[in-house]
């Protein structure tokens, strides 16, 4: 059987839960025929990647798609880079901290996403849910896990489609924070399932238009 493995970081940075872990958690087990299997990811430094690496051997997935918190974002962001810098600006859950680190010394400067994702983006917008391609996913360990994917990808399993997803906040986790934008998990649930029947569903990705001017 042909299958997603979907991931999600447990919660970092004081927070008491992790919206892409919690939305993880209640995706359908099943999308358009594909088994979805469900990973809790480590928000720690090189053990992300490592527990990524396991789970795709045991696995053999044939998508993998990230997915990670974004507090401050007001929509589902589908990231399109990441790059191959480690520069924390508060410690993983283990204490780490690097700073300016070359993640792989071997690596790209930068790997692309090849999940489809405009056909992605597109298809949340058309059902009403707020979303956008991201050129940026930070370099705290979002970033160094979509780069380590990437890696793996480019290094051991060229035949595997894999990119990464910022989610915002879920409602409980800004009360008490002026104009910080969230989302429902609902909402967050139905743009993630939308992203993955899209990226199960189209080997190339579509011409849209959703560059950025800054």
């Amino acid at each position: 059987m042909k299958k997603v493995l979907l991931t999600g970081f447990n919660p970092f940075g004081g927070e008491k839960i992790n919206p892409a872990l919690e939305a993880v958690k209640l995706i359908k087990d099943d999308i358009c025929g594909y088994k979805i299997v469900k990973l809790e990811i480590p928000t720690v430094f090189k053990k992300s990647i490592d527990t990524l690496k396991s789970a795709i051997i045991n696995e053999n997935p044939d998508i993998v798609i990230c997915i990670g918190q974004a507090g401050g974002r007001y929509e589902i962001s589908v990231e399109r880079v990441a790059i191959n810098l480690d520069s924390a600006r508060i410690p993983d859950n283990e204490g780490n901290k690097p700073i300016d680190i070359p993640i792989f010394e071997d690596g790209q400067n930068a790997y692309f996403s090849n999940l489809p994702i405009n056909a992605m983006v597109k298809k949340m917008l058309d059902n009403d849910i707020p979303s956008s391609i991201s050129n940026t996913a930070g370099t705290f360990v979002c970033n160094h896990i979509m780069y380590g994917l990437l890696y793996l990808i480019e290094k051991e399993f060229p035949n595997i489609k894999g990119g990464f997803i910022h989610v915002p906040f879920l409602p409980k986790q800004v009360i008490g924070r002026s104009n910080m934008p969230y989302m429902s998990l609902e909402t967050i649930i139905k743009g993630l399932e939308h992203c993955i029947e899209t990226a199960i569903k189209y080997n190339t990705d579509i011409c849209y238009s959703l560059g950025k001017t800054c």
